[in-house]
């Protein structure tokens, strides 16, 4: 048995050397090292062996299967460095690694939309969802934006057909603070993403269809600073860095006082691009402190609570976040530009 073992290991070692093309390696491989090959057979008649002779045998038998795997894989390396076929009459090298599958992965927006709530939820914010389809209460009488008030052709509604009372896409996220604060007694923080729809004309900055983050805090004592403090912090969070955060005034019929927030546009760095409209800046979102008459209307005394509501346009979020100049390339569904995230 140990001479066979020496005449086996000779023998191949001049086949692996001889061999000059990875289908003979691979042939080489089965006939020695294979389930049917020359050594795996010795391997297997150990069992009829003594136990002081397989001890020895088997010690050198699995010695000559590593050698012979790494005289193999050592030749293997070294033609495929100096390109030898690896695909002739129709061979494969089946010891080549095989590609990997493509893999999907989140679209940016559910990404920036993910991270969003987490910040928001670290900071004790709820998250709250409500319908995309609203009635023309929730969406604006409850807002205090009454039948014919002027502030109604800002939102450019898309109604819906139906019949009774009147429906329509949602114009924000908005009517879910009234529905929330219908049904909870304050203290609250809530956060509401999800989708908004306005008729209006598409370019590098709007879109028909946006995605937005409702933010509402109500207690005792909010002011604008805790409004400046909490967005800050949200920000400089979010876009990992310090960013520069401009108020300015603004009229929302359900906030007063209002304000448009603006924050450096990083997708030009404060330079000016078709994005931000060469000012160096982008609206981000819009703000104030809770009117009144909203608290009113949810049958909260407003002498006890004050509060502020926020909407941040996750759209803008990502083009800030990834230096995107049009907001039109999110919602494309082109594949060459969603595969750079």
């Amino acid at each position: 048995m140990e001479s066979d073992l020496k005449s086996l290991k000779i023998k191949a070692q001049k086949e692996i050397e001889k061999s000059d093309n990875l289908k003979e390696l691979n042939q080489i491989f089965k006939k020695y090292l294979g389930k049917r090959g020359e050594l795996s057979l010795i391997l297997r008649s150990l069992a009829k062996m003594s136990a002081k002779k397989r001890k020895k045998i088997g010690k050198e038998a699995n010695e000559l299967k590593r050698f012979l795997k790494a005289k193999i894989e050592k030749k293997m390396k070294k033609m495929r460095l100096i390109g030898a076929p690896t695909e002739e009459a129709g061979w494969i090298d089946i010891t080549v690694p095989g590609e990997k599958p493509a893999l999907g992965h989140l679209h940016p927006l559910t990404q920036v939309k993910r991270e969003a709530m987490l910040i928001f939820q670290e900071m004790g914010f709820e998250v709250v969802e409500g319908p995309e389809i609203e009635s023309e209460w929730y969406n604006f009488d409850a807002l205090n934006i009454p039948k014919d008030h002027p502030a109604r052709d800002e939102w450019n509604s898309l109604w819906v057909k139906s019949e009774g009372k009147k429906l329509l896409l949602r114009t924000h996220t908005s009517p879910v603070q009234i529905r929330y604060m219908e049904k909870h007694n304050p203290p609250l923080r809530i956060i509401v993403p999800g989708d908004c729809f306005r008729a209006e004309a598409t370019d590098a900055s709007h879109e028909f269809q946006f995605a937005h983050i409702e933010g509402l805090m109500v207690d005792k004592e909010i002011s604008v600073a805790n409004f400046k403090a909490v967005i800050k912090t949200f920000f400089q969070r979010f876009f990992k860095k310090p960013v520069k955060v401009l108020l300015k005034p603004d009229f929302f019929p359900f906030t007063e006082p209002s304000f448009e927030v603006d924050i450096t546009c990083l997708a030009c760095g404060g330079k000016g691009c078709k994005a931000c409209q060469k000012t160096g800046f982008m609206e981000i979102m819009g703000a104030g402190m809770v009117h009144p008459a909203v608290f009113k209307i949810c049958g909260l005394n407003p002498k006890n609570w004050q509060g502020f509501a926020f909407g941040i346009g996750w759209d803008r979020l990502a083009m800030m976040r990834y230096k995107i100049d049009d907001i039109r390339l999110l919602r494309s569904g082109d594949l060459r530009f969603l595969q750079q995230f």
